[in-house]
């Protein structure tokens, strides 16, 4: 699939420098150095190409998250948020840029996005809470990460002077979600194992679903 990709580079390329809605296919054609037909053999329409290059910019991400080895659900939203704000894609599909998206916004908006956690995190949180890393919310554990983490990653755009450095505001999220969730107490080696086992197997988990939802994505059209 290295036309694919390649097809794909040049298509991140040009919606970064003009957004979505001035980004034709025969500007990704030429971009990419082929033929219009080909980028069709991949995908039928340019909201399906759109929709595996940010499906390719997530699994990307995740892959990144799982190699920087995080031992913590800190250090674990730490590096999701560090990794959504360094990507202008994604970051664009998480605050609604429609300087970048255009007509893609809203559409985006009501379907999976970028911090969907995945459905395996309801098993990641009962090994936390099993083992007294994180409290028992009821069931509303997505719900209350997920609330801390749009907050944190669209509001600041809006606030007087724009958001603080990505760094910070990646540590400020952690932070946050630790407060939120955790125990506060002082786990024991065996508990502290088990929790970094269940944070690398979650983040196997989540890494093999979007290489596959990417596979997915680059040949779904046609066999190339």
């Amino acid at each position: 699939m290295e036309r694919a990709h390649r097809i794909l580079d040049s298509a991140a390329e040009l919606i970064g420098r003009w957004g979505y809605d001035k980004t034709t296919i025969d500007d990704v054609a030429r971009e990419a150095g082929v033929a219009k037909g080909t980028i069709y053999l991949h995908w039928r329409t340019r909201d399906a190409l759109f929709a595996a290059l940010l499906r390719r910019e997530r699994a990307r991400m995740i892959e990144e998250v799982r190699r920087s080895g995080p031992a913590t659900p800190r250090e674990l939203f730490a590096g999701i948020a560090a990794g959504l704000l360094r990507r202008p894609l994604l970051k664009a599909a998480l605050v609604g840029d429609s300087e970048v998206l255009g007509k893609l916004v809203r559409q985006k908006r009501h379907s999976p996005g970028a911090m969907n956690l995945g459905e395996a995190f309801d098993a990641y949180y009962s090994t936390l809470t099993r083992v007294g890393a994180a409290r028992d919310l009821s069931g509303d554990h997505a719900l209350v990460i997920g609330s801390i983490m749009y907050g944190f990653l669209t509001v600041p755009w809006l606030l007087p002077g724009g958001p603080p450095p990505e760094e910070r505001l990646a540590a400020l999220l952690a932070d946050m979600v630790e407060h939120a969730i955790g125990t506060g107490r002082e786990l024991p080696e065996d508990a502290v194992r088990a929790v970094k086992r269940a944070t690398l197997d979650y983040l196997d988990t989540i890494v093999d679903v979007a290489r596959r939802k990417l596979a997915d994505s680059l040949g779904s059209s046609r066999k190339v």
